[in-house]
């Protein structure tokens, strides 16, 4: 065999190796910093909907004491939101939700989404029958 010619078969072998190490690393993350034993209800108004990968995203006011507080919800992502029924334009700015998520264990407005009952009744992903 050649000298170009073990250098191409070299090249062939190793190229699956090269692409493995330049493929990106995975974004996902550990649900730890959610308390997943509990499940909290916000009724609240959408500020945004946001669709997008690799996780969507709710923000939304909820009432506290003659005041608002701001929480943000992750979800998952929009390709698994889509099996569940889910769309980009599923909910919107100004919708009033009941909303059920698995809170940050830091005490943060945050959390992690569970189910939603929209106005009309209209339930996507684990809600409690009424």
């Amino acid at each position: 065999m050649t000298l170009i010619g073990k250098a191409a078969l070299a090249a062939l072998a190793l190229s699956p190796l090269a692409m493995t190490a330049s493929a990106p690393a995975s974004a996902h993350h550990s649900y730890s910093m959610f308390d997943m034993q509990r499940t909290v209800l916000l009724q609240a108004t959408v500020t945004q909907f946001r669709w997008q990968n690799p996780h969507a995203f709710i923000r939304v006011t909820v009432p506290a004491g003659g005041q608002t507080e701001e929480w943000s919800i992750e979800m998952t992502s929009p390709n698994n939101l889509t099996q569940e029924g889910w769309t980009r334009t599923s909910l919107r700015q100004g919708d009033r939700v009941q909303l059920w998520v698995h809170p940050l264990r830091s005490g943060a407005r945050g959390g992690s989404y569970v189910g939603v009952r929209k106005a009309d009744g209209t339930t996507l992903g684990t809600v409690p029958q009424q």
